[in-house]
């Protein structure tokens, strides 16, 4: 296998943000003007760390397309983090967003979409009862409150190099078998190892371990990790993970904001996970800000017995703005129009090519890297077999040479997510897209390697 020469590396490096900085002049003015305003120079701080100098301010999107201010168009994977991965601005979504804004936007009363929002969640993950909040952060919180309030339990478990939003509990790392704040983590409010245990994934002699002091009220998972890279369950792992999380009375919280790109009801429908919780955001309003909760009859019983009435709005659960009207109808719109079988049918094969054609590249290149897909998403990694969970993972990361690769691309139109070689595939996606992604990786690539 080659190695990468690290002082091409830079070389390459250079040119490309050369080449970056002289094709966007207008997105350099804007993000020089915005630093007298805005914290950083943006408007959320996590957009600071594309691969450019700055990032490229977008002028129109529509479909697996944008535009940014100096008219270049560009093919995206990245697609919000997922938020987009309907696409941009469906049509039926904006049709339906605009009726619903005229006939009322937020209310604190309930309409009729989300009645049918809840009964295609039924259908969809096998859970009966749902609720709704704005992101999947607030649905992952949520969900910890009840899991501890009904179970009388302090901590939860998570994986390490996890993500869940920004849940405090969550914001963990082991090393050398010692539970701490993350690298970055701004602020915590207690150490995390008062609240949270920490495990590898597809460890379950660790998970037991983690369950059998009899305290951890909750395993908070994707059923895939997918922010450190995907990383697949064993075969086999999740019945037994199950089955352990019942033996020691723990409740299994299946965060399926990103893994929902495995098919219209997620792993938890392609796998039979049968968790006790089930939370879903991100894309399930087809941009419009909206997550949803859902529970098992045993504890919407449990919950529902230790509610008083004269107390629900001072619980730390809901919000003014959650399942408001607007947010109802793109969900509805969404899941009725957008999330289909038929769609799902026609981005898996899609991220199947782009992961072939990467795999093919990475073995022609005599790179040592690998590609792994879960449905509609692709990605690959800086290590030769792909890594069995978040410590592995992390530990083949190479920051360098992903700018690098991220800022290749995005200068020959195409963008990646930012924090990890992501692609995900919309229903607007077409062959024509990955075939442009899979001839820039070969160029990468053989440069990499020359």
């Amino acid at each position: 296998m080659i190695p990468i020469d690290r002082t091409r590396l830079l070389t390459l490096h250079l040119r490309e943000e050369k080449r970056f900085v002289a094709d966007h002049p207008r997105s350099a003015e804007l993000y020089l003007r915005a630093q007298s305003s805005l914290l950083g120079g943006v408007p959320m701080n996590w957009m600071n760390k594309w691969a450019g100098a700055f990032p490229v301010f977008v002028k129109s999107a529509s479909g697996a397309h944008f535009t940014d201010v100096d008219g270049h168009d560009y093919v995206d994977f990245c697609l919000g983090d997922t938020g987009a991965m309907t696409g941009h601005s469906p049509a039926v979504v904006a049709d339906v967003v605009a009726r619903r804004v005229r006939a009322g936007i937020t209310l604190m009363l309930p309409t009729e979409d989300a009645l049918w929002v809840g009964e295609d969640l039924q259908r969809r993950f096998g859970l009966p009862f749902w609720q709704f909040t704005l992101t999947a952060t607030d649905a992952n919180r949520f969900s910890i409150r009840i899991a501890r309030e009904i179970t009388r339990r302090p901590k939860i478990l998570v994986f390490h190099y996890c993500y869940h939003g920004t849940v405090d509990e969550t914001f963990v790392s082991l090393h050398d078998g010692v539970v701490g704040p993350r690298r970055g983590n701004i602020g915590p409010p207690v150490n995390p190892a008062e609240t949270t245990r920490v495990v590898e994934f597809n460890d379950l002699q660790a998970l037991e371990d983690g369950l059998k002091q009899h305290d951890v009220a909750c395993v908070l998972a994707e059923p895939a990790m997918t922010n450190v890279g995907i990383i697949l369950p064993d075969d086999g792992y999740w019945s037994a993970a199950r089955d352990l999380c019942r033996r020691y009375g723990t409740l299994l919280i299946a965060d399926e904001t990103h893994t929902i790109c495995a098919g219209p009801g997620g792993c938890t429908r392609e796998w039979n996970l049968q968790p006790d919780i089930l939370v879903f955001g991100k894309p399930i309003g087809g941009g419009i800000p909206g997550a949803t909760y859902g529970v098992t009859e045993e504890v919407a019983q449990r919950i529902s017995a230790r509610l008083h009435l004269e107390d629900v709005d001072v619980g730390g659960i809901g919000g003014t703005l959650a399942g408001n009207a607007l947010s109802l109808a793109a969900m509805r719109a969404t899941l009725e129009h957008i999330l289909t079988p038929a769609a799902f049918g026609h981005m898996i094969p899609l991220a199947r090519r782009f992961a072939d054609a990467v795999a093919e590249q990475i073995l022609a290149s005599g790179l040592s890297w690998n590609v792994a897909r879960l449905g509609a998403r692709a990605e690959y990694t800086f290590v030769p077999n792909a890594p069995r969970n978040g410590g592995e993972s992390a530990a083949a990361a190479d920051f360098e040479l992903e700018r690098f690769l991220h800022l290749y691309t995005l200068n020959r139109g195409v963008l990646l997510t930012p924090f990890h070689n992501m692609a995900l595939m919309c229903p607007a996606t077409t062959e024509s897209d990955i075939d442009l992604h899979t001839k820039i990786f070969a160029e990468a690539t053989r440069e990499l390697a020359a």
